[in-house]
């Protein structure tokens, strides 16, 4: 049922003039408010009139019309099978308006079951093609898309499924023509600046989107594709700035608005996620992902996966979040059929036609061969995009840890030091990595420092095991002799104590030819002195005759230095 707004809109000079000479204030009838779009009001006068006459069918065909387009689709629907089930000789068009009603419950089954008891229209044809698309039946959806005319209502409807399998460049197409057909659709303009949007040309929705604004300064829509335009060029308090104008025109109900809550919580970066988007969940659809990623950022990465397990991913941004997903459960529970999945979902995407030269799709092939650890080819990807990113402490973390594992580590340690979370300084994998940098580099002595700030525990004997190795190959023998002291008294172990023997050796020689201070001697000597094994007194003996011969003197401390 579509309500013709010339016919509200059509008044004789009389009325008019009767109108002007009319003094006070006036009720709204029902017509003005339908041509105002003036649901609420409408509803108001509707209802009223139903108490009166409950069977009148006129009144519910228009009570069940205003309810469906006020967004009260439960209650649109109940309307529509009251008229099916009290009038006589039904009209079977209600089907399809009831099959509106539950599509938009998000029941689609019971959507498309209804579609079919109704007669075959347009409207049951663009109905049906939706549900094909909710349910990926491709067979379907080819079928419903041959049957559609070159209509407004049906290109529109085209267009939409366009934009809903990310197919953004064909949507825009499409509205864009309808646009030079019908210059007065001025709303086309918002799904054009959509779709501009997503194809990240913020400065050209903005631009197309102000056209509408200047007409509908209070459209809450359009708003909030504003201030998300705002959010990827500058920032969240740059957008919500922008949000906020929709204050001035909703008499400080401007809260009410989900998607408005929404934003805002993306805006925040996560601030009061659990308060306002579990009960959104899928409406709008990026309400699930934001919660997902929400959990990810607070390392709550069981939750995430429970989130996200049951969805088939259908856009480049849901693959990319299930691949970061099974990424995090694999690394986090060293699990290979979770990083199996994760690169699989990561190269379905970088490698495809539409995302290979995008930044996120770069960003997914880095990723793909981050997992299969073929870090020269992580670095191709990750230099193309590196002026994108120099603030970003993922990136950083990534590049400056593939740069490590390529043997480059200067450049390693200048991209890990660029990372600012505290969350991830405090990391183990990032210690460790940073400690290789730092010891590579000749900075032994500060990979030690990393590791005496860290509470014992599994992951502090684990970065004490990368230093004594790691110092021992690269010459910081004095470091490595600290670092195996320390492990062999938390563990006395043969392999250890024959590290740190290697290691206090090296130290005495790099003495012996001017490469290391002399006072190092008494530390050597003291750490020789924790392990009970013959061989210690005979290097002793040794070093001693060195330090007497050569007039060295040193006054040992009773005391133990602290590890």
């Amino acid at each position: 049922m579509i309500f013709s707004r010339s016919r509200s809109q059509a008044t004789t000079q009389k009325d008019q003039k009767l109108l002007k000479e009319k003094v006070g204030p006036k009720i709204p009838d029902f017509e003005s408010c339908i041509a105002k779009r003036d649901y609420v009001g409408a509803i108001t006068l509707l209802e009223f009139n139903r108490q009166n006459a409950p069977k009148d069918k006129t009144n519910l065909e228009w009570l069940a019309y205003c309810y469906f387009h006020y967004g009260e689709h439960r209650k649109a629907n109940e309307l529509y099978k009251e008229l099916l089930r009290t009038t006589d000789d039904p009209d079977p068009i209600y089907n399809t308006y009831s099959s509106a009603c539950l599509f938009y419950l998000g029941e689609y089954k019971d959507a498309e079951e209804a579609a079919l008891r109704g007669p075959s229209t347009k409207l049951q044809t663009r109905i049906l093609f939706h549900v094909a698309h909710k349910f990926n039946d491709e067979s379907k959806l080819m079928m419903y898309h041959q049957q559609l005319t070159d209509s407004t209502e049906d290109q529109l409807s085209l267009a939409a499924i366009h934009y809903l399998r990310s197919h953004f460049q064909e949507a825009t197409d499409i509205y864009k023509r309808l646009l030079l057909e019908n210059r007065e659709f001025l709303a086309l303009n918002v799904y054009v600046a959509l779709c501009y949007c997503k194809l990240d040309y913020y400065d050209v929705s903005l631009e197309i989107l102000a056209v509408y604004l200047q007409a509908h300064p209070d459209s809450a829509l359009a708003i909030n594709l504003k201030s998300c335009n705002h959010f990827r060029l500058y920032n969240g308090k740059a957008a919500e700035a922008e949000l906020k104008t929709l204050q001035e025109h909703t008499s400080g109900n401007w809260m009410d608005n989900d998607l408005v809550r929404h934003n805002l919580v993306v805006f925040r970066n996560g601030e009061n996620a659990l308060q306002v988007l579990p009960p959104l969940m899928d409406v709008p659809l990026e309400a699930r992902l934001n919660l997902v990623i929400y959990y990810l950022r607070n390392a709550e990465t069981g939750d995430a996966f429970n989130l996200i397990k049951e969805l088939e991913p259908t856009t480049p941004q849901e693959y990319i979040l299930k691949a970061v997903v099974h990424a995090s459960i694999g690394q986090v529970n060293d699990a290979s059929e979770h990083l199996k999945m994760a690169q699989q979902y990561y190269q379905l995407v970088g490698a495809s036609a539409s995302e290979c030269d995008t930044i996120p799709g770069r960003q997914c092939m880095a990723s793909c061969f981050f997992l299969l650890k073929q870090f020269d080819d992580v670095l191709i990807y990750l230099k193309s995009i590196k002026t994108y990113f120099y603030n970003d402490d993922d990136f950083n973390w990534n590049y400056g840890t593939a740069k490590a594992a390529t043997g480059e580590y200067k450049e390693g340690e200048e991209n890990l030091l660029l990372v600012q979370n505290e969350r991830y300084r405090a990391d183990a994998c990032y210690l460790s990595w940073l400690a290789r940098c730092y010891i590579a580099n000749g900075k032994a002595r500060l990979a030690w420092e990393l590791y005496l700030r860290m509470e014992t525990s599994d992951e502090s004997f684990n970065l004490l095991q990368l230093i004594a190795n790691d110092c021992y190959k690269c010459g910081a023998f004095f470091y490595a002799a600290k670092a195996f002291d320390v492990l062999e008294r938390l563990d006395p172990s043969p392999e250890y104590w024959e590290g740190k023997r290697g290691a206090c050796v090296g130290v005495f020689q790099m003495i012996i030819a001017g490469k290391e201070e002399k006072e190092r001697l008494r530390d050597v000597i003291s750490m020789l002195r924790n392990t009970s094994n013959p061989q210690v007194e005979y290097i002793i003996r040794i070093i001693e005759k060195w330090r007497k011969d050569n007039g060295i003197k040193f006054k040992f401390s009773n005391s133990q230095d602290n590890f």
